[in-house]
């Protein structure tokens, strides 16, 4: 075989594994396939993947996945409403499943599936369930600030002693559900001027994962993110988070916020039954199982399943209690417009 006929086939061979690769994802990138269980995800794609995999192994259900931010989905299907080819929507945070849920759009989950999640992990709405939860934290650099310098509170962040000493994606989905548990808790007032000391006090970085690089590399003491993206980087070389560590607020501070997300049944669904049986079986102990095994370091909130052993556990983090069917996102949205973060 001349070495033009071994490059040839060389190249056929990759071809064949990148085609491969391609039909393998569970991702709609054209137009949607009606006969298939449709699911609009703003989870994380690897999740979402081994979740709809292992489901549409176990059930035979042919399922497409279609990817976009918490907001956008929500506001897409809000949009589309009556004539969404959703069936499943998952997110990350709940304020966008909130949107959703007051345009009158879910259809109310299986009590059934509703009972494999811990009471305090279903909004009193029964109409979409918890899938998953991440702890709101805060990372800090030992070299820049001590554990005893730090705030008591997330609300003490707006303190003149704190100005230029922290930062925060305030852009993104995550810190909008944090700004959200601040407004459930502590009112408009106070969130108000929250937000507008976050304006003038505080460096505002793309997502949480610049945060907590900033942190890392000093050019900011602190950072409030979710607690999986250090426990991510602290699991595999720490080049993002080695020079970091954790502080936990607990006391049912607003920076205890533990937020969920969430899994729902659009009301307009073609295949209703199917989707409620992908519900309940992301949130069975096989579905939670995944959860707590795969690379996410989420926390599993279904009943009996534990939590990658890494994270501290879920009822130890004190987080408060607040009903995740009054967190919305547009009001929100509008407070940090007026502030001008937005």
């Amino acid at each position: 075989m001349t070495r033009r006929q071994m490059m040839i086939l060389a190249a056929a061979a990759v071809t064949t594994l990148g085609l491969s690769a391609c039909s393998s994802s569970l991702e709609a990138t054209g137009e949607l396939d009606a006969s298939k269980l449709t699911i609009y995800s703003a989870q994380h794609k690897n999740l979402t993947e081994e979740w709809a995999r292992e489901f549409q192994d176990k059930s035979g259900v042919k399922v497409q996945i279609r990817y976009g931010n918490d907001s956008s989905m929500g506001t897409q299907i809000v949009q589309e409403g009556a004539s969404s080819p959703a069936d499943v929507f998952l997110t990350e945070n709940s304020p966008a499943m909130t949107t959703v849920q007051n345009a009158g759009l879910l259809a109310p989950v299986d009590a059934a599936t509703v009972a494999q999640v811990g009471a305090e992990y279903v909004p009193s709405s029964k109409n979409w369930v918890g899938i998953a939860a991440r702890s709101t934290v805060l990372v800090y650099n030992p070299s820049k600030i001590s554990e005893a310098q730090l705030p008591k509170s997330l609300m003490d962040l707006a303190k003149p002693e704190f100005a230029g000493k922290w930062g925060a994606a305030a852009g993104g989905a995550d810190f909008q559900a944090i700004a959200s548990a601040v407004l459930a808790t502590q009112g408009e007032a106070k969130t108000s001027e929250w937000l507008a000391a976050l304006k003038s006090g505080a460096k505002i970085y793309q997502n949480n994962i610049a945060t907590m690089k900033a942190v890392n590399a000093g050019q900011s003491p602190m950072g409030v993110i979710y607690h999986y993206y250090w426990y991510r980087d602290q699991a595999l070389d720490k080049e993002s988070s080695g020079n970091t560590k954790l502080h936990y607020f607990k006391n049912e501070d607003p920076g205890a916020f533990v937020s969920l997300s969430g899994g729902a049944v659009l009301k307009s669904s073609k295949h209703a039954a199917d989707a409620q049986k992908f519900l309940a079986f992301i949130t069975s102990k096989d579905g939670q199982q995944v959860l707590a095994s795969t690379e996410a370091k989420e926390y599993a909130v279904g009943k009996g399943v534990a939590s990658d052993p890494a994270l501290p556990p879920l009822d130890s983090l004190q987080a408060p209690k607040i009903d995740p069917f009054t967190l919305t996102g547009p009001r929100v949205i509008e407070l940090m417009t007026k502030a001008g973060i937005l």
